[in-house]
């Protein structure tokens, strides 16, 4: 969300989108708010109908895309189409996961009649409230890796948040980070997108601050993100923005003054000397002199910065021994204590025990229930036998599988991983009869993840260059 977190205690009324606690959108019952912003509001949620395949808990946000003038209504459903469409696409490991997206027809509350509702993962905390509790949290370094994976997933995936800054930035319950608020994304035509505006000013970059906005909007790039970046780093680490003033009016003053040459960085003395180059490319004057810092590279040199020393697995924070705080969450408690280590994820890991984000990188994982729920067995090679060998997936002799995620390695050039009903990747029955199957059951391509009709279990898969192909190697 783009604001603060917010107390249980405070009145619904007082928020953007104000939903009675008990109030029911589909499956969903609404409880405390958690976050809210200028159109938006969050609301944690429990699951009223069990055994559905989604989880007991989710975040709702809500967008009053059925109110407001028909201007504000415009802006309004133009955002939530971005985020529904960027969560819809990408999968990623360290971007927010969406269940579902709901819309409130309810003509007897017309302030929520025509909402839109997108159902999301319930984080723990937000790195907001975090720096709250302290200006420069102990686990700040392990923290800035994760984000900047986050950045590398999205511009990879053809993608700019746009709007970067710790209210933005999600901690889960197993410690884990992800990012959050994509209703300001935009995807790249070439090497720039357009977005509709900028909420933030103390993490816009200079040469926005006071854009050129064509019919289509302002014109952005990677290298947008990447100044937000060096000014989270900077704040997260030392507790302070990097430019003088003592509100946004007057470092975005000192913002353009920089850009001009006519003031000077200011870098806190607290900021570790590991990290001092990083946010100085980060934070370079102009767009030109940003790009060849793309956040790829960054997350080598910030990696490396943090202590993270990459394997073929994807790191992930998990917290330490604790115990929950009565004033401070669980995860926040950790970070401000200094105690939460990057580590790797292997299958015998303790974690989250349903949802897609579970899939260790680099693997392929099949699970027993939709939405990455119910019992996982995964590879992160081909296996010709589900049922003998090395590795067995016990379930699949007498349940079908019912979701799929293929958290590859892109390195590797194995696109797509293609599953069959038969041992040693072999159609059987009505796989020999179905038009253009290429003789196989099913294929998911890198990073994509669904359901499946859940009618069989295959008993074999092959990771192969492209879904589109006939060759399997």
């Amino acid at each position: 969300m783009t604001g603060r977190s917010h107390s249980s205690h405070e009145p619904y009324e007082s928020h953007a989108v104000p939903v009675p606690k008990g109030y029911r959108v589909g499956r969903w019952e609404v409880r405390e708010p958690l976050a809210s912003g200028a159109f938006a509001t969050v609301y944690a949620a429990g699951n009223a109908l069990p055994g559905t395949g989604l989880p007991p808990i989710a975040a709702l946000k809500f967008l009053p895309t059925g109110t407001r003038t028909p201007r504000q209504l415009h802006h309004l459903r133009e955002l939530a189409e971005r985020e529904v469409e960027l969560l819809k696409r990408l999968r990623a490991p360290r971007l927010i996961r969406m269940h579902e997206t709901l819309t409130v027809e309810d003509p007897d509350h017309p302030e929520l009649d025509g909402a839109t509702v997108l159902v999301l993962e319930r984080a723990e905390s937000s790195l907001d409230a975090v720096l709250d509790q302290d200006p420069s949290p102990g686990s700040g370094s392990a923290v800035l890796a994760q984000v900047c994976e986050g950045l590398s997933q999205l511009h990879r995936a053809g993608w700019i948040h746009g709007d970067l800054k710790p209210g933005n930035v999600l901690l889960m319950k197993d410690g884990s980070v992800r990012l959050a608020d994509f209703n300001t994304a935009a995807e790249l035509e070439g090497t720039h997108a357009y977005s509709s505006s900028f909420a933030t000013s103390d993490y816009t970059p200079p040469e926005l601050l006071w854009p050129e906005v064509s019919e289509r909007g302002t014109r952005i790039r990677p290298t947008t993100d990447v100044w937000a970046y060096g000014v989270l780093a900077h704040v997260v680490l030392t507790g302070s923005y990097p430019l003088p003033g003592a509100t946004a009016e007057a470092r975005s003053d000192a913002a353009m003054r920089y850009a001009r040459g006519a003031e000077e960085l200011r870098l806190s003395p607290r900021l570790p000397a590991a990290w001092r180059q990083i946010v100085t490319d980060c934070l370079s004057r102009t767009h030109q002199d940003r790009i060849a810092h793309d956040t790829a590279t960054l997350l080598r040199r910030v990696e490396e910065a943090a202590g993270v020393t990459r394997s073929a697995r994807l790191p992930r924070l998990r917290p330490r021994r604790w115990r929950r705080p009565v004033l401070v969450t669980a995860v926040a408690a950790a970070l401000l204590a200094g105690a939460v280590t990057v580590t790797y994820a292997t299958l015998r890991d303790e974690g989250p025990s349903y949802g897609y984000h579970r899939c260790p990188y680099p693997s392929v994982c099949f699970f027993s229930e939709q939405n990455g729920n119910g019992e996982m067995c995964a590879w992160e090679e081909s296996d010709p036998d589900w049922l003998s060998g090395e590795r067995v997936c016990g379930w699949t002799a007498d349940r079908p599988v019912r979701s799929i995620f293929y958290n590859g390695d892109e390195s590797t050039g194995m696109g797509g991983v293609a599953y069959y009903r038969g041992r040693d990747y072999t159609p059987v029955g009505a796989d020999l009869t179905r038009p253009n199957s290429r003789l196989r059951t099913g294929c998911t391509s890198q990073h994509a993840q669904g359901n499946l009709a859940g009618t069989y279990a295959p008993l074999s898969h092959q990771l192969i260059r492209h879904c589109g192909d006939g060759a399997t190697n």
